[in-house]
């Protein structure tokens, strides 16, 4: 135990029952974004999320997050504009400033993802003895605090949107 105990402080056991538990919470994500694969992609839906998130973008921002060239960008949000999950509106003062935001089926498209999120960890507390969930939520705020609060916004993760 002499490396992984240096390496890892005196926690070794702890750091291990936090990864299964990110472990499970990633499958949660995972089986999400299956729910929602035959309408939309990966990249799209980290932009619908983001939106959803955030609130209206414009492109700039979009290839920011996704770490892409403005015209990857730009054909990520034309096909959910295509698609009618994201509307695209110009700015009226700079015509240069595209404006978009989730349309109604966007914002359901979202929704299910982050509900489907919600019930399984749901589900997940419910099999836990009662005395257990308010510890467990406890300890996941301080976790979350300890990290410095910020969530992940990367539509194929992020849980929800923190309230």
């Amino acid at each position: 135990m002499g490396m992984e105990s240096s390496r890892f402080g005196e926690r070794p056991a702890q750091v291990e029952a936090v990864l299964k538990a990110a472990d499970v919470l990633l499958r949660v994500a995972a089986r999400s974004v299956v729910e929602v694969e035959d309408r939309v992609t990966s990249p799209q839906l980290r932009v619908l999320v983001l939106v959803a998130l955030r609130g209206p973008q414009n492109l700039g921002a979009v290839a920011r997050e996704l770490g892409v060239h403005a015209s990857n960008a730009t054909r990520t949000c034309d096909r959910l504009v295509s698609a009618g999950l994201l509307s695209r509106r110009e700015d009226l003062v700079d015509r240069r400033y595209v404006q978009l935001d989730l349309t109604e089926a966007g914002r359901a498209l979202v929704g299910t993802v982050l509900d489907h999120r919600r019930r399984a960890i749901a589900d997940v507390l419910e099999r836990m003895p009662a005395a257990s969930r308010n510890d467990v939520a406890e300890a996941m705020d301080s976790f979350a605090a300890a990290a410095g609060g910020e969530g992940i916004e990367d539509g194929r993760f992020t849980l929800g949107s923190g309230g």
